[in-house]
């Protein structure tokens, strides 16, 4: 085998033992962009289960008020039938 013959059979062997070590490298960038991706859909699904969790803690509030005015009319209500019926 001529020299030149030695060295491209050489830079061959190099460049496949290049390659191969690039391979986990390019699944790694693909695995990466994935990642990134789903990390940006669970941001966006964040911000809505917070901007939901804010509409129930408002309406919890809400509710809240309600069922006190509801308990001082019941209150109120029975303390009345009381008196209508002498207690």
């Amino acid at each position: 085998m001529s020299r030149l013959e030695l060295a491209a059979e050489r830079l061959s062997k190099a460049l496949d033992t290049l390659e191969e070590a690039a391979r986990p490298l390019a699944q790694a960038r693909d695995s990466a962009e994935k990642a990134r991706a789903r990390i940006a859909e669970l941001d966006a699904e964040r911000e809505k289960l917070v901007t939901r969790v804010a509409e129930l803690e408002d309406e919890a509030r809400s509710l809240s008020g309600l069922t006190e005015e509801v308990e001082g009319r019941l209150d109120g209500a029975i303390a009345e039938i009381r008196a209508a019926l002498g207690r």
